[in-house]
């Protein structure tokens, strides 16, 4: 039993976190606008959250937030740099949510293998309609495969579902407020 469970932690990339944290646009950008480039990253987290910039009534959902930036945003000096500049510059959103997307999906492996093993797929076979029960059964799947960091409940993974289809929505890899579907520029 051991074994196992020391095989299944190693070879396990997937976690949860989409439910508590999804795209995070405004708040991300909040974040970004607010940055000083000299200071460091938890200086700048602490000041952040001491303002209270985010306008979140509780702490502990500030710190779900600040956990999800620390992954995606904040781990290369370069690439915070770099997207401070574009917040700032006020980059187009269409094309600021493009680049927060791929930052996201390179720091949550699961947001990445939805999109590259289901959407992409989907999407050169000239499907474009897709729903959350489609996403619940491959999340489920990769659950029953060992891709997960535990065994997850069913009501763990249809949130999971339901947060990715939202969080992939909000950065514009999906289209629809009910009904999804892929949108135009992951076909091309």
């Amino acid at each position: 039993m051991t074994v196992q469970l020391e095989s299944r932690e190693a070879d396990a990339c997937y976690t949860s976190r989409i439910i508590k944290a999804g795209a995070l646009l405004p708040d991300t950008k909040t974040l970004l606008s607010h940055w000083d480039l000299t200071e460091s990253v938890p200086t700048n987290l602490q000041r952040l959250q001491r303002e209270n910039v985010f306008g979140k009534a509780s702490r502990s959902r500030v710190e779900d937030i600040v956990g999800i930036f620390r992954q995606r945003y904040l781990t290369e000096f370069s690439v915070t740099r770099a997207l401070v500049t574009l917040v700032k510059m006020r980059l187009p959103a269409s094309a600021l949510d493009r680049i927060l997307y791929f930052h996201a999906a390179k720091a949550d492996r699961l947001l990445h293998d939805v999109v590259s093993e289901t959407l992409g797929p989907m999407s050169a076979k000239g499907l474009s309609d897709i729903s959350v029960d489609e996403i619940r059964k491959t999340v489920a799947r990769w659950v029953n495969e060992g891709r997960t960091t535990s065994t997850w409940s069913e009501n763990t993974t249809c949130r999971v579902a339901q947060g990715l289809m939202s969080a992939l929505r909000d950065f514009g890899i999906l289209q629809g407020a009910v009904h999804k579907r892929i949108a135009p520029l992951l076909s091309r």
